[in-house]
């Protein structure tokens, strides 16, 4: 082997190795990565251990700021939410749901389902947020758990021509407005041949018309640990679903 294509073949390989690193290249990017590892602190204490992410937790000084003063606009990225987390640990105790599965996580957020399906052997994991600031949160939080993750800003929501195998849902129905439309276009998606797991801890606006309840499916419900039911007041469990 030349020199020049040993060069070669090492550059590939450092390229691969730092796929996710690769993934924040502009300036805006880089200065979100440095904020993000300034304001947050890596934890495991959730249902999750298995997945260290980049939180806002009481250790952190933005948790006892108010909105004026945090750096983030709406930080939704920074906290691991009840239906993330459950649907994230039914994907590590179930991984035939995603294995060899192409698989996309709608509003990802910190990416932890992301990383439970990758974790769980899916072939690719799409985590799409249209949060810029949650997408280079994704990519520190992949760098954190040494998995490889697809990450895009693009706007998928309510997109018909999705070719995933399985669509995750996390804690997503927090509007009647957003629930309406959802439920729609989940729905059609099943009914395209498409698995759908969507993870919720019974927030009011999880009510699928009458007509379309009956093909919503509980298939595990786990009771929340003690500082998610700090963090999120009124819940002390979450469940995952799917719609047959």
């Amino acid at each position: 082997m030349s020199a020049q294509l040993k060069k070669t073949v090492h550059l590939l390989l450092l390229q691969k190795l730092n796929y996710n690193q690769l993934r924040y290249c502009t300036a805006k990017e880089k200065d979100y990565a440095r904020k993000i590892k300034e304001s947050t602190v890596v934890c495991s204490n959730h249902l999750t251990p298995e997945i260290k992410l980049h939180l806002i937790t009481e250790q952190c000084k933005l948790w006892y700021s108010t909105s004026d003063e945090c750096e983030f606009e709406d930080p939704f990225w920074a906290f691991y939410w009840p239906g993330g987390q459950v649907i994230s640990r039914f994907l590590l105790d179930n991984q035939n749901q995603v294995n060899k599965k192409k698989v996309l996580d709608i509003g990802s957020g910190s990416a932890a389902c992301s990383i439970a399906a990758a974790m769980a052997g899916a072939n690719t994991v799409t985590a799409n947020d249209i949060d810029l600031v949650a997408c280079v949160a994704a990519t520190l939080n992949a760098q954190l758990n040494n998995v490889k993750l697809e990450i895009s800003s693009d706007n998928f929501l309510f997109s018909e021509g999705l070719q995933y195998d399985v669509i995750i849902i996390g804690d997503m129905f927090y509007s009647k407005e957003l629930a309406d439309v959802l439920w729609k276009w989940l729905f059609k998606l099943c009914d395209k041949g498409q698995t759908i797991l969507i993870g919720d801890p019974g927030r009011h606006c999880f009510q699928p018309d009458q007509n379309l309840q009956k093909r919503l499916i509980k298939l595990k419900e786990y009771n929340l640990t003690e500082n998610c039911c700090l963090e999120n007041r009124g819940f002390s469990t979450a469940s995952v679903w799917t719609i047959n």
